[in-house]
């Protein structure tokens, strides 16, 4: 893979952004652009411990796909406390997945205000992601290929990007939002995944208060190097394309992949990690 890094700035006005960021369509990291708030001074993972401790959240983890799990369903609950506890004790796999602090604790909409970036922000939908010590998420895009603002709270984190152009080099699973799931972004092996080595994207380490811009449809790959947390805000996808693919993933890419799973089995996930490979390498002649 070829990353680069991605750009990086203290802070950046509206004019500026939608100039050189998201009419371009390119990532960035903003530093400093929310040291005003309280969420800056009071989030970390004591206070959510705190302020949300008797709260079950789902947990996920990088198990892989199986037929008998609806889409996004978690494989474990456990109270805010408890998590908390683990990802400060231990490694752990567990992470928090779209989890909407609006309509779980709802005081916390006091401790940040949506930037104005020259985006419409979807304010009903800000969603806070949490991970432990060396946990990842799978290479994915979002369902809805929004514009994200992934404001990063405690500790540190990587993250890799790819825009849409480098899907075909990814292993993308076919009916899904995802790529192979044994695919190892930190260390990708070259002799089984030949298709990366021609995938060009971006890099950066996130750490307390940075702001980390992903623009609409970005395939995403987190890794937590120490236990931290996040909370993404989002803007539709405005490139038309995108929107109207946003809207068969929600619609029907993910209502039929639900339909095959209990139709086929594992053996419709079987076979789509199959042709996530057969395909990758049928477009790029690879044998």
């Amino acid at each position: 893979m070829d990353l680069k890094e991605i750009d990086r700035v203290e802070t950046i006005t509206k004019e500026e952004f939608l100039k050189n960021y998201f009419k371009p369509q390119r990532p960035l990291v903003i530093e400093r652009f929310i040291e005003e708030w309280p969420a800056y001074s009071k989030w970390n993972l004591d206070y959510m411990a705190e302020i949300a401790g008797d709260k079950e959240v789902p947990l996920y983890d990088d198990r892989p796909v199986n037929y008998k799990d609806a889409f996004n369903e978690p494989h474990a609950k456990m109270k805010m406390k408890e998590y908390v506890d683990l990802l400060k004790r231990e490694p752990t796999k567990y992470r928090i997945f779209l989890w909407n602090i609006l309509k779980e604790i709802p005081q916390l909409k006091n401790d940040f205000s949506y930037p104005d970036f020259g985006l419409k922000l979807m304010k009903d939908l800000p969603m806070l992601f949490f991970g432990g010590r060396d946990s990842h998420t799978f290479m994915h895009i979002d369902i809805d290929l929004a514009n994200i603002f992934h404001i990063h709270f405690e500790g540190k984190k990587k993250a890799i990007l790819f825009d849409q152009k480098q899907t075909k080099y990814l292993y993308k699973i076919p009916h899904s939002l995802i790529t192979r799931e044994d695919i190892d972004f930190n260390n990708p092996d070259y002799n089984k995944w030949p298709a990366l080595k021609k995938a060009k994207g971006w890099i950066t380490n996130l750490e307390h208060g940075n702001i980390l811009y992903m623009p609409e449809g970005y395939w995403h790959y987190m890794h937590y190097i120490t236990p931290g947390f996040a909370m993404s805000l989002r803007a539709i996808a405005r490139n038309p394309f995108n929107l109207s693919k946003a809207l068969y993933n929600i619609f029907i890419m993910r209502n039929f992949d639900n339909i095959m799973r209990k139709l086929k089995g594992q053996a419709w996930i079987d076979r789509k990690n199959e042709k996530a490979i057969i395909l990758t390498h049928k477009k790029l002649g690879i044998i």
